[in-house]
Parts: structure tokens; C-alpha cells; sequence
């Protein structure tokens, strides 16, 4: 099959910030629009291969950048706050909802931290997509900044914001198992491996915010499960999606996966089932 081509898009935020996107085009016109969103450290690279097998499948991909990551060089590892970021993606999925003009579903999928965003923005403006799929959704981790790394964090969030701190999730392990995978990690250059206390001090308080002011979501939502996930408490997680479900809600598990999807030696299964769910969920 012939590989899928893209190009990098630009998309200028209100205050100014530009955030670049991947986009990869069908053939024909789009069943729907999926826009895509990434981890803490991850970015749109990484997921390239899944994209274009959606794209191959007639889907219209956006990959965007979050703010300070990835393709996004300017102020690396920061953003003013939270809700900066959930303006970020409000701006963009309404953009592209003028794009579509609303005759294609509109699709949210959001990966692992990224998930935080996802229905934070839905809290914060809701029915702006019209599903969503949750690949190993951050929202309970089991991995954090040491008590110490914590006091320090605080701290520079009072005196020094913009100080640069270590995210704890610099081990390749933790992702994949796959060696192919963790070297292309360990040298990725793209990679966000450190972030200012101000930003990780937002993503404490956008945990806050999720619990706080928990919104029902009526949307379809697919939530895939990695069973051999080192960063994210499954248990927990499937509970707290339970809790802002009152659509659809379809929980896939998959026992031997590990935490990125995308490396995992046979990633067509994951995508074949999320194929599936969009075909269901957004027949024609």
C-alpha cells in the first residue's frame, strides 16, 4: 500500500502562540475528522503510522502539537496555565468545525495525558467534538515527582515559574518494551523531557479541576486499556471515565499491551478496533 503523505499545518492561537499540526488527508471526501492529541512528553511523530491507517481508511487526521511540545519550539516545556492549553484546543476544533462546516463528524481522540485536556475542555466548553477515544488516558497515574521534587516544584512555581524541572517518565520502559521503540525514545529530539514548575503545577491543579467541577458526558467514548501499563492505574481510570460517561462508553482491554499503543508489535488491532467503533458509532 502506498504510504500516506502529510503536511505540517500551522494554526495561530488567540494570544498569539503558533501550534503546528500534522495533517494527513483521505482520498475522497472524509467520513469524519479525527483530531488527535498527544501525551506529556510524546508529540504527533510518534504516532504517524496509526495516522496514516486511519487516513488510508477515509478519515481526515489532525495530529496538533500541544503548546511548548514537539513540532511547538517556542517556550519549550511551558504554558502560562491550564486553562491556556484547554483554550488552545477549543480554538482549534472550532476552527476546524467551520472547516467542515458540520457535515462530517468532528472526533477527539486523546492520548494519555492528553486525556486531562480532553475533558477538561469539556468541562469547560462541552459538545465542541462529537466523540471521543482515550488511549491510556492520564488520569490516574502511577507515576509522580519524588516528595522532594514536589516541595521544589511548588516552589519555583511561586518564585521561579518558568524553572525547568525533570518529567518523570525519562525511562523508555516505561512506554514499550519494544527495543526498536525505546531507542527511537531515548534519542527522539522532539521529546519533552523537562517542563516548568508553572506547567506541571497546572497539571496538579487541572486534576483538580476534573474532580471539582465533574461534567456528564453524553458523547460516545472509547477507552482502550493497556493491561501492562507501568504509568497509569487501570482500575482507577476505567472508574473515573465510568463516572463522566452517560452516553455510549466502550471499554476495550488489552491484557499484553503496554503503555503507547503505537509500539506495541502488533498495533494493527488496536487501530482495526477503533476503526470498527467509528464505523458504528458514525454510520452514515
Amino acid at each position: 500500500m502506498v504510504e500516506t503523505p502529510f503536511e505540517i499545518s500551522s494554526f495561530l492561537s488567540s494570544d498569539g502562540y503558533k501550534l503546528h499540526y500534522r495533517q494527513f488527508n483521505p482520498v475522497g471526501i472524509a467520513k469524519a475528522t479525527i483530531v488527535f492529541i498527544h501525551g506529556i512528553q510524546s508529540h504527533g511523530g510518534w504516532y504517524e503510522t496509526s495516522c496514516r491507517k486511519f487516513t488510508q481508511a477515509g478519515y481526515r487526521v489532525l495530529f496538533l502539537d500541544r503548546r511548548g511540545s514537539g513540532l511547538n519550539q517556542v517556550s519549550r516545556g511551558d504554558s502560562p496555565s491550564f486553562r491556556t492549553l484547554l483554550d488552545d484546543l477549543k480554538e482549534f476544533l472550532q476552527f476546524q468545525r467551520k472547516e467542515i462546516a458540520g457535515a462530517r463528524p468532528l472526533i477527539l481522540g486523546a492520548i494519555s495525558w492528553g486525556g486531562k485536556i480532553a475533558f477538561g475542555l469539556e468541562i469547560r466548553m462541552a459538545n465542541l467534538v462529537d466523540g471521543f477515544i482515550l488511549l491510556a488516558p492520564g488520569f490516574c497515574p502511577k507515576v509522580h515527582p519524588t516528595r522532594k521534587e514536589r516541595f521544589f516544584i511548588a516552589l519555583g512555581s511561586l518564585f521561579t515559574p518558568r524553572r525547568l524541572f525533570n518529567i518523570p517518565l525519562n525511562d523508555p520502559e516505561l512506554f514499550t518494551t519494544n527495543p526498536v521503540a525505546q531507542k527511537f525514545l531515548k534519542e527522539d529530539p522532539l521529546a519533552l523531557r523537562r517542563a516548568t514548575a508553572r506547567f506541571l503545577l497546572g497539571s496538579v491543579r487541572l486534576d483538580f479541576y476534573l474532580r471539582i467541577f465533574r461534567t456528564k458526558i453524553s458523547r460516545p467514548i472509547l477507552l482502550l486499556i493497556a493491561g501492562q501499563d507501568k504509568i497509569i492505574d487501570n482500575e482507577k481510570t476505567i472508574a473515573f471515565v465510568k463516572r463522566f460517561a452517560t452516553g455510549s462508553l466502550t471499554i476495550k482491554e488489552y491484557p499484553d499491551a503496554h503503555h503507547t499503543f503505537e509500539f506495541e508489535p502488533e498495533p494493527q488491532k488496536h487501530i482495526e478496533e477503533i476503526k470498527e467503533w467509528l464505523e458504528v458509532q458514525f454510520k452514515k
